[in-house]
């Protein structure tokens, strides 16, 4: 349980991040960060996987570029379904998911290395 609440602070934060970064990208605040990174997983591991199952042969025949765009689109839909979390055009939902799994990356790392 601690593991997913520190996971779910992670992907509020990293939200936040990629708000201060990427033009385009907005989220209101730590709430809407806390509500969109539960949208998000929820898109994610709902409609994202399915998708994902669908897109396979174009995953496989783009080496795993076409994923980008998956997430993008899944991260875009998110955003029309949470209040206070805005992405204004498909390019800013792709690079934001883009530069979203790296912060997220990052974090994760950092974490792991302070809690051994």
């Amino acid at each position: 349980m601690r593991k997913m609440l520190l996971n779910w602070l992670l992907s509020a934060l990293a939200l936040l991040a990629v708000a201060h970064f990427m033009p385009g990208f907005v989220v209101g605040g730590f709430f809407a960060a806390l509500l969109a990174a539960v949208v998000i997983g929820l898109v994610n591991g709902t409609l994202g996987f399915l998708v994902k199952i669908i897109t396979f042969p174009i995953t496989l025949l783009t080496l795993g570029l076409f994923w980008f765009v998956i997430n993008g689109t899944m991260l875009y839909l998110a955003s029309w379904l949470t209040p206070g979390f805005e992405i204004h055009s498909f390019l800013s939902a792709f690079f934001g998911a883009l530069l979203l799994s790296i912060v997220n990356l990052a974090l994760r790392f950092l974490i792991s290395e302070t809690t051994k």
